[in-house]
């Protein structure tokens, strides 16, 4: 893979040594705090209301780059396995590992593969401008739902409506993350150039 470009967090901070090793373990823990709190985050919206949890999946990909951001999603699974209260959806009855095989299993595997591909679509400067970025977003939403919907029809029988379920109702919720991402990333950069 060629790294043309630095994602934001390689551009923040030290780059090297000790220093770089204790900012990605802080970057790590911050982001499985960050994906945590985001997941429980419900805007109201029509006709469902706005999860934040896929935004910040998104975001952190292209924030850390696939290997920070993979290192990241997959932390964020452990203590969702474990039992934590860390998913949208989980709560003192639903957790852990049955939760995650649940109707949700699909987009959990999603996130993981999102995760990968925002982190590669960063280091090759698509964050830089809303076009790119909005591409790169949409190609992360695309490989959330693929496998969210193989695996909703997979549990609950192709003759049910699957696409009603799990995919009509967040797409005007998804299109206003798209956006707000899109215009999120390039504004850091520029912030972050204009400053040396």
């Amino acid at each position: 893979m060629a790294t043309r470009d630095r994602v934001l967090t390689e551009a923040i901070g030290p780059d090297r040594g000790a220093a770089k090793i204790a900012k990605d373990i802080l970057l790590v823990a911050l982001g499985i705090a960050a994906l945590a709190a985001f997941a429980k985050i419900k805007v109201p919206m029509w006709p469902v209301p706005i999860t934040m949890g896929t935004f910040a999946v998104l975001t952190i990909g292209a924030a850390y780059g696939p290997r920070l951001g993979l290192t990241t999603i997959l932390g964020y699974m452990i203590v969702g396995a474990l039992g934590f209260d860390v998913f949208a959806g989980s709560s003192a009855e639903a957790y852990g590992v049955t939760y995650m095989m649940g109707g949700t299993g699909g987009y959990l595997v999603g996130y993981v593969l999102a995760v990968l591909a925002l982190g590669w679509a960063a280091r090759q400067g698509w964050d830089r401008s809303f076009g790119r970025m909005a591409g790169a977003m949409i190609l992360g939403n695309l490989l959330i739902y693929v496998p969210g919907l193989l695996w909703l029809g997979q549990l609950y029988g192709w003759d049910q409506p699957i696409l009603q379920w799990g995919l009509t109702p967040f797409l005007i919720g998804d299109a206003l993350k798209l956006g707000l991402a899109a215009l999120l990333f390039p504004a850091v950069w520029k912030l972050l150039n204009a400053r040396g």
